[in-house]
């Protein structure tokens, strides 16, 4: 077995190493079976080797790895179109990551201020936030671990609590150089913080009030995990721009970033692009995922097991000492602890 010596100390990896796996297991390298709960931090949300993701990889990487932006993209165009049929959004930019669709979206918001005369544009974040580790997702994240040592950081970004309406509407009585919020519908990364049902409605009404860009981070509770194609549509609003990337590759990396007809106008050539970003092998395999989600019900199924696994917590863990909150939202479920918990 190779060592990791030469392997950058990024990460501190347990000593398991994983060979297999199929639906929810996952078998090591002594063939040891296990349950993946983690699922690649929320990625492989139909499970690991599901026939027909492993079947639309096979064919595509057989006919057409990659070619450049710079000609159509037949894969690409189809996989744009169905984003937008499920979502309601008119524009797509494809990424390979969570953090780089969350770039595109701070330069959209950049854009549109400067393109409406604001100088120096800011954009709204929230405490606990998680957008990514680039310079200016960590920067825009509310967790200064994450932050520590990479100062200095890009500035333009304006942080109130979670969860917090009153908190932004001062900022807009005072402020006039927003330009956008940038807000994770469910907080995963920030402890599976779920806000007030009509939070977003909230958000939406000052955006659409002070002209601001609603720009929704749906990486993680995207495609299906709470019971809908995306978190947005438990509060039948519209976001103006909305980011999406972990389940819709299945474990094939590509990112997303999604834009109204407000917003989906603002990237002209020239202003922003990827090399590897809706390759035909990442877009078929989106696609495919699409299309299974669909052909399995599989939105449905997130709510109802959701449901059912959040109720049955509640019952056998709520009463329990070191037990301060049982929450979740579809297949997003978090079991919040004491500080000092007791051996059960």
């Amino acid at each position: 077995m190779a060592s990791n010596e030469h392997l950058m100390k990024t990460y501190a990896p347990l000593d398991v190493t994983f060979e297999h796996g199929e639906g929810a297991y996952l078998w090591d390298s002594q063939q040891q079976k296990y349950l993946d709960a983690l699922c690649g931090i929320a990625v492989c949300g139909l499970g690991h080797a599901h026939p027909a993701i492993t079947r639309t990889i096979c064919e595509q990487a057989g006919r057409l790895l990659h070619t450049s932006n710079l000609y159509q993209i037949d894969k690409q165009q189809q996989l744009a179109d169905q984003l937008c049929d499920i979502s309601g959004m008119s524009r797509v930019f494809f990424s390979n990551s969570g953090a780089e669709a969350n770039e595109a979206a701070i330069k959209i918001a950049r854009l549109y201020g400067n393109r409406n005369k604001v100088e120096n544009p800011a954009i709204i974040v929230m405490e606990h936030s998680f957008h990514g580790r680039t310079m200016a997702t960590l920067s825009a994240t509310g967790n200064r671990k994450v932050q520590a040592g990479f100062e200095p950081l890009v500035q333009g970004f304006i942080r109130v609590p979670y969860n917090d309406v009153d908190a932004i509407k001062n900022i807009a009585d005072s402020n006039n150089n927003v330009v956008a919020i940038l807000v994770e519908p469910v907080q995963g990364e920030g402890g599976i913080q779920i806000p007030a049902s009509d939070y977003l409605n909230h958000l939406r009404k000052i955006c659409d009030r002070q002209n601001w860009l609603l720009m929704l981070d749906e990486i993680q509770t995207g495609m299906g995990r709470t019971g809908q194609w995306f978190a947005f549509q438990h509060n039948n609003i519209q976001p103006d721009v909305m980011t999406l990337a972990k389940a819709l590759g299945n474990g094939v990396p590509i990112g997303a970033c999604l834009a109204n007809d407000k917003a989906g106008e603002i990237l002209q050539p020239g202003n922003h692009g990827s090399t590897f970003g809706g390759n035909p092998l990442m877009c078929a395999t989106a696609s495919a995922v699409i299309d299974t989600i669909r052909a399995e019900n599989l939105i449905t199924n997130a709510e109802q097991l959701g449901s059912y696994i959040l109720d049955s917590f509640k019952d056998k863990l709520s009463s329990l000492d070191g037990v301060r909150e049982v929450r979740g939202l579809g297949l997003m479920i978090g079991i919040e602890l004491e500080k000092t918990v007791p051996s059960w």
